[in-house]
């Protein structure tokens, strides 16, 4: 029997952060991957986690654990795959660690992914961005906080990751404005600033203060901003705009909701599909496309470029006795009428 652990600790210490140089929320996201794996593996085995083997780890278990996730934990069908994509990463980097295993490990590789529906993004208007992005007291030290907070957010078409852990020296304000983004996978990306950008950062740099952190953005307690610290922070300025904008109440604004309104926004002034994959630093177009479907700009144009078929005009003709006879005292009693 070959026991798990080591392997797993390999995999999550040098295999993932090391060898493939991944973000630390990749290797978050993969690491409780397993620990719910190994949990529902230990309670189905009677074993402790730490005791487990990679035997024991089969395709019947895995599927067990998937169909798990779907039925008693209520995930969707994306998170039940983003699940089978850590464990079908960690039984490739054992193949060449354990060749004696690869029957099994081909077993597990062959689950397939789950078939997820494809909405459509969600995203605001623009006056309920504008709306939004008032909401914060401009007068208050965190009002102004919060206002460059939104506003980079929107503007940037950043994910919250990125948004939390922007540096002072990633900000450049002389010149032409712009900020570097270490984006997801490593990728970086230099975006230019709207100049009202710019003055909302300018204001937030001005009541900072000289706080020995190199983040941006701080909490009330002079600490780095986090990601649920700004989700607070948005959550508590929606709730204030939907007063002023009561279309607001009805929608679930999340920080990714921003980006999504950012990706809109450059599609419609562009009708550039690739300089959008650019501005968000998406890897492939295909994660870009979605935004095709939500914008209906896109859908008109394909619309004024088509000319219509011509259809045959004619009138209908009663064929019907009733239906002819209806049609005749209809008439008669129009004519008497007008007698």
């Amino acid at each position: 029997m070959i026991p798990i652990a080591p392997h797993i600790t390999a995999y999550l210490t040098e295999r993932l952060p090391l060898e493939q140089a991944v973000s630390d929320n990749t290797c978050a996201s993969y690491a409780y991957a397993f620990k719910l794996l190994f949990e529902y593996a230990s309670d189905r085995l009677k074993v402790p986690p730490s005791a487990l083997c990679l035997e024991q780890l089969d395709a019947p278990l895995v599927t067990g654990f998937l169909h798990h996730l779907e039925t008693e934990r209520g995930n969707g069908p994306n998170s039940r795959n983003v699940r089978l994509a850590a464990i079908k990463s960690f039984m490739r980097f054992l193949e060449y660690r354990v060749p004696t295993a690869l029957e099994q490990i081909r077993r597990i590789l062959a689950i397939p992914a789950k078939k997820a529906g494809t909405r459509l993004v969600r995203h605001l208007t623009v006056e309920e961005i504008k709306v939004l992005l008032n909401a914060p007291e401009p007068t208050r030290r965190d009002g102004i906080r919060d206002r460059a907070m939104l506003y980079l957010c929107f503007a940037g078409g950043l994910r919250v990751s990125e948004l939390v852990g922007l540096r002072i020296d990633q900000l450049t304000l002389q010149g032409q404005a712009s900020v570097l983004v270490h984006g997801k996978g490593r990728k970086e990306r230099c975006l230019p600033l709207w100049k009202e950008t710019t003055g909302a950062l300018r204001a937030w740099l001005a009541v900072r203060g000289t706080v020995l952190v190199p983040e941006l953005f701080l909490n009330a307690r002079g600490r780095p901003m986090t990601r649920s610290g700004f989700e607070y922070i948005l959550d508590k300025h929606v709730r204030a705009a939907a007063e002023r904008c009561p279309s607001l109440a009805k929608k679930r604004v999340s920080p990714h909701v921003l980006r999504h309104t950012c990706a809109l926004t450059v599609l419609q002034a562009t009708n550039d599909l690739r300089k959008v994959s650019l501005w968000l630093g998406h890897s492939s177009m295909q994660t870009t496309e979605m935004y095709t479907r939500a914008d209906p700009s896109v859908k008109l144009e394909a619309l004024e470029s088509i000319v219509a078929p011509k259809l045959r005009s004619g009138r209908f003709k009663a064929t019907d006795e009733l239906i002819a006879s209806l049609q005749a005292h209809s008439f008669m009693r129009s004519k008497k009428t007008t007698e």
